[in-house]
Protein backbone atom coordinates (compact mmCIF):
# COMPACT_ATOMS: atom_id res chain seq x y z
CA UNK A 1 0.00 0.00 0.00
CA UNK A 2 1.40 3.39 -1.00
CA UNK A 3 2.05 6.07 1.61
CA UNK A 4 -0.81 8.34 2.62
CA UNK A 5 -0.53 12.08 2.11
CA UNK A 6 -0.97 14.42 5.08
CA UNK A 7 -4.21 16.38 4.66
CA UNK A 8 -3.86 19.71 6.48
CA UNK A 9 -7.21 21.28 5.53
CA UNK A 10 -10.47 20.17 3.93
CA UNK A 11 -13.91 21.64 3.24
CA UNK A 12 -16.65 21.09 0.65
CA UNK A 13 -14.56 22.73 -2.08
CA UNK A 14 -10.88 21.91 -1.56
CA UNK A 15 -8.36 19.58 0.04
CA UNK A 16 -4.95 20.91 1.07
CA UNK A 17 -2.02 18.56 1.61
CA UNK A 18 1.50 18.88 2.98
CA UNK A 19 3.34 17.72 -0.14
CA UNK A 20 6.54 15.78 0.56
CA UNK A 21 9.77 16.95 -1.07
CA UNK A 22 10.58 14.90 -4.18
CA UNK A 23 6.96 14.20 -5.15
CA UNK A 24 5.66 15.54 -8.47
CA UNK A 25 2.23 17.16 -8.45
CA UNK A 26 1.17 15.34 -11.65
CA UNK A 27 2.59 13.64 -14.73
CA UNK A 28 5.27 15.56 -16.56
CA UNK A 29 7.18 15.14 -19.81
CA UNK A 30 10.32 16.03 -17.86
CA UNK A 31 10.08 12.98 -15.60
CA UNK A 32 8.63 10.14 -17.66
CA UNK A 33 10.17 7.50 -15.37
CA UNK A 34 8.22 8.65 -12.29
CA UNK A 35 5.42 6.29 -11.24
CA UNK A 36 3.84 8.20 -8.31
CA UNK A 37 2.30 11.66 -8.26
CA UNK A 38 0.53 13.69 -5.57
CA UNK A 39 -2.60 13.85 -7.76
CA UNK A 40 -2.84 10.07 -8.17
CA UNK A 41 -2.01 9.28 -4.52
CA UNK A 42 -4.57 11.77 -3.19
CA UNK A 43 -7.25 10.56 -5.63
CA UNK A 44 -6.75 6.96 -4.49
CA UNK A 45 -6.64 8.07 -0.85
CA UNK A 46 -9.97 9.95 -0.88
CA UNK A 47 -11.69 7.82 -3.51
CA UNK A 48 -12.66 10.50 -6.05
CA UNK A 49 -11.13 12.76 -8.69
CA UNK A 50 -9.31 15.92 -7.55
CA UNK A 51 -7.68 18.71 -9.57
CA UNK A 52 -4.55 20.71 -8.68
CA UNK A 53 -5.29 24.41 -8.16
CA UNK A 54 -1.64 25.52 -8.24
CA UNK A 55 1.84 23.98 -8.43
CA UNK A 56 4.83 23.31 -6.22
CA UNK A 57 8.23 22.32 -7.56
CA UNK A 58 8.97 18.63 -7.24
CA UNK A 59 11.78 19.41 -4.75
CA UNK A 60 9.68 21.81 -2.65
CA UNK A 61 7.55 20.54 0.25
CA UNK A 62 4.50 22.16 1.80
CA UNK A 63 1.00 23.52 1.22
CA UNK A 64 -0.64 22.33 -2.01
CA UNK A 65 -4.32 22.87 -2.88
CA UNK A 66 -6.60 20.52 -4.82
CA UNK A 67 -10.18 21.21 -5.91
CA UNK A 68 -12.91 18.63 -5.32
CA UNK A 69 -14.65 19.73 -8.51
CA UNK A 70 -13.24 21.15 -11.74
CA UNK A 71 -15.52 24.21 -11.50
CA UNK A 72 -13.88 25.26 -8.21
CA UNK A 73 -10.41 25.56 -9.76
CA UNK A 74 -10.67 28.93 -11.53
CA UNK A 75 -12.17 30.92 -8.60
CA UNK A 76 -9.34 29.71 -6.36
CA UNK A 77 -6.73 30.52 -9.02
CA UNK A 78 -8.13 34.06 -9.23
CA UNK A 79 -7.97 34.32 -5.42
CA UNK A 80 -4.33 33.17 -5.48
CA UNK A 81 -3.51 36.08 -7.81
CA UNK A 82 -5.07 38.65 -5.46
CA UNK A 83 -2.55 41.05 -3.90
CA UNK A 84 -3.87 40.22 -0.40
CA UNK A 85 -3.02 36.54 -0.77
CA UNK A 86 0.12 35.66 1.22
CA UNK A 87 2.36 32.67 0.55
CA UNK A 88 5.09 32.08 3.14
CA UNK A 89 8.07 29.84 2.46
CA UNK A 90 10.96 28.84 4.71
CA UNK A 91 14.44 28.08 3.38
CA UNK A 92 17.96 27.41 4.58
CA UNK A 93 20.52 29.22 2.44
CA UNK A 94 24.26 29.64 2.18
CA UNK A 95 25.91 32.56 4.00
CA UNK A 96 24.76 35.34 6.32
CA UNK A 97 21.56 36.72 4.82
CA UNK A 98 20.58 40.42 5.16
CA UNK A 99 17.90 41.30 7.74
CA UNK A 100 15.38 42.10 5.02
CA UNK A 101 15.48 42.59 1.26
CA UNK A 102 12.98 43.03 -1.58
CA UNK A 103 14.10 41.46 -4.85
CA UNK A 104 12.51 42.92 -7.99
CA UNK A 105 14.35 40.97 -10.66
CA UNK A 106 12.63 39.76 -13.87
CA UNK A 107 13.01 36.12 -14.87
CA UNK A 108 13.03 34.38 -18.25
CA UNK A 109 10.40 31.64 -18.60
CA UNK A 110 10.70 28.38 -20.57
CA UNK A 111 9.47 30.16 -23.72
CA UNK A 112 12.24 32.76 -23.48
CA UNK A 113 9.89 35.54 -22.37
CA UNK A 114 10.91 37.99 -19.65
CA UNK A 115 8.45 38.17 -16.75
CA UNK A 116 8.21 40.49 -13.76
CA UNK A 117 9.20 38.67 -10.54
CA UNK A 118 9.14 40.14 -7.01
CA UNK A 119 9.99 38.42 -3.72
CA UNK A 120 10.23 39.79 -0.18
CA UNK A 121 12.82 38.03 2.01
CA UNK A 122 13.43 38.28 5.74
CA UNK A 123 16.12 36.77 7.96
CA UNK A 124 14.97 34.50 10.79
CA UNK A 125 18.28 33.16 12.09
CA UNK A 126 22.03 33.09 11.35
CA UNK A 127 24.31 30.20 12.22
CA UNK A 128 28.01 29.40 11.93
CA UNK A 129 29.22 25.82 12.38
CA UNK A 130 32.75 24.30 12.56
CA UNK A 131 32.56 22.72 9.13
CA UNK A 132 35.41 23.52 6.73
CA UNK A 133 34.30 24.77 3.32
CA UNK A 134 36.88 25.70 0.69
CA UNK A 135 39.43 28.08 2.24
CA UNK A 136 37.22 28.70 5.29
CA UNK A 137 37.39 26.73 8.54
CA UNK A 138 33.71 27.35 9.31
CA UNK A 139 30.46 27.49 7.32
CA UNK A 140 27.70 30.08 7.61
CA UNK A 141 24.01 29.56 6.90
CA UNK A 142 20.73 31.39 7.36
CA UNK A 143 17.14 30.38 7.99
CA UNK A 144 14.93 32.79 6.07
CA UNK A 145 11.33 33.40 5.07
CA UNK A 146 10.29 34.20 1.51
CA UNK A 147 7.08 35.98 0.57
CA UNK A 148 6.68 35.88 -3.23
CA UNK A 149 4.59 38.70 -4.69
CA UNK A 150 4.44 37.04 -8.11
CA UNK A 151 4.31 33.35 -9.02
CA UNK A 152 6.99 32.55 -11.56
CA UNK A 153 8.51 29.13 -12.09
CA UNK A 154 11.40 28.54 -9.61
CA UNK A 155 11.07 32.21 -8.58
CA UNK A 156 12.34 31.90 -5.01
CA UNK A 157 15.14 29.57 -6.02
CA UNK A 158 16.31 31.85 -8.84
CA UNK A 159 16.05 35.02 -6.75
CA UNK A 160 18.14 33.51 -3.95
CA UNK A 161 20.75 32.36 -6.45
CA UNK A 162 20.72 35.91 -7.87
CA UNK A 163 21.47 37.20 -4.35
CA UNK A 164 24.32 34.63 -4.05
CA UNK A 165 22.53 32.99 -1.13
CA UNK A 166 21.42 29.77 -2.87
CA UNK A 167 19.14 27.26 -1.16
CA UNK A 168 20.94 24.23 0.25
CA UNK A 169 20.13 21.16 -1.84
CA UNK A 170 18.95 23.16 -4.85
CA UNK A 171 19.92 21.83 -8.25
CA UNK A 172 20.45 23.47 -10.73
CA UNK A 173 20.01 26.91 -9.10
CA UNK A 174 22.14 26.18 -6.03
CA UNK A 175 25.79 25.71 -5.12
CA UNK A 176 27.29 22.39 -6.22
CA UNK A 177 30.04 22.58 -3.57
CA UNK A 178 27.55 23.12 -0.74
CA UNK A 179 25.25 20.40 -2.05
CA UNK A 180 28.19 17.98 -2.18
CA UNK A 181 29.26 19.03 1.33
CA UNK A 182 25.79 18.34 2.78
CA UNK A 183 25.64 14.98 1.03
CA UNK A 184 29.06 13.99 2.37
CA UNK A 185 28.64 15.31 5.93
CA UNK A 186 24.93 14.75 6.56
CA UNK A 187 23.71 12.39 3.83
CA UNK A 188 21.29 15.17 2.85
CA UNK A 189 20.14 15.35 -0.80
CA UNK A 190 16.78 17.09 -0.47
CA UNK A 191 16.24 20.79 -1.05
CA UNK A 192 15.60 22.96 2.02
CA UNK A 193 12.62 24.96 0.75
CA UNK A 194 9.17 24.55 2.31
CA UNK A 195 5.82 26.21 1.53
CA UNK A 196 4.88 26.80 5.17
CA UNK A 197 1.58 28.68 4.89
CA UNK A 198 -1.00 30.15 2.56
CA UNK A 199 -3.37 32.98 3.53
CA UNK A 200 -6.17 33.44 0.99
CA UNK A 201 -9.72 34.77 0.75
CA UNK A 202 -11.92 31.71 0.24
CA UNK A 203 -13.98 32.47 -2.90
CA UNK A 204 -16.97 30.37 -1.78
CA UNK A 205 -17.00 30.72 2.01
CA UNK A 206 -16.09 34.43 1.65
CA UNK A 207 -13.77 34.42 4.63
CA UNK A 208 -10.01 34.39 5.06
CA UNK A 209 -8.52 30.92 4.99
CA UNK A 210 -5.12 30.15 6.52
CA UNK A 211 -3.58 26.78 5.64
CA UNK A 212 -0.35 25.71 7.35
CA UNK A 213 1.96 22.75 6.77
CA UNK A 214 4.52 21.58 9.34
CA UNK A 215 8.18 21.29 8.41
CA UNK A 216 9.23 17.87 7.04
CA UNK A 217 11.67 15.61 8.87
CA UNK A 218 14.71 16.36 6.70
CA UNK A 219 14.25 20.13 7.23
CA UNK A 220 13.87 19.75 11.01
CA UNK A 221 16.91 17.47 11.12
CA UNK A 222 19.07 20.01 9.30
CA UNK A 223 17.85 22.83 11.56
CA UNK A 224 19.01 20.72 14.50
CA UNK A 225 22.38 19.93 12.97
CA UNK A 226 22.95 23.54 12.02
CA UNK A 227 21.88 24.74 15.50
CA UNK A 228 18.79 26.56 14.23
CA UNK A 229 16.15 24.78 16.30
CA UNK A 230 16.06 26.97 19.39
Amino acid sequence: MEAQLEIVYEDDFIIAINKPAGLLVHRSKIARDVKEFALQILRDQVGYQVTPIHRLDRKTSGVLLFAKNQEFVHPFQLALQDENTKKRYLAIVRGYFPEEILVDHPLINERGKEQEAVTQFRLLKHTEIPLASGKFETSRYSLIEALPKTGRMHQIRKHLNHLRHPIIGDRPHGCNKQNALFLKEFGMEKMLLHAESLRIMHPFLEEELVVEAGLPGHFLEMMGRLIMDN
